[in-house]
């Protein structure tokens, strides 16, 4: 049985306070094209980081994975990586 590609993306998002509602707003809308979501910041003690990352595995085809991955390098503190693993 052949595995599927894998499609990942990181997130960067600096300022996670100011930034995230609409980062949030375009996972919503994009839900059924993430099969996993990971977020990641510092956290402890006293501290948290105003930065965070996100990974997401695709399972939308490349076009709509990329429509995501363009409205989310649009918005003011985010860059998105991409990662492809290939199985063929």
């Amino acid at each position: 049985m052949a595995m599927d590609n894998h499609l990942i993306f990181g997130v960067h998002i600096t300022d996670r306070i100011h930034h995230v509602n609409k980062v949030q707003e375009l996972l919503t809308e994009y839900g059924c094209s993430i099969r996993t979501r990971l977020g990641l910041h510092e956290a402890g003690g006293n501290f948290c980081s105003p930065n965070g990352l996100i990974i997401l595995e695709m399972v939308a085809d490349d076009a709509e994975s990329h429509k995501l991955a363009d409205k989310l390098n649009a918005m003011e503190g985010v860059e998105v990586k991409k990662m492809f693993f290939d199985h063929a």
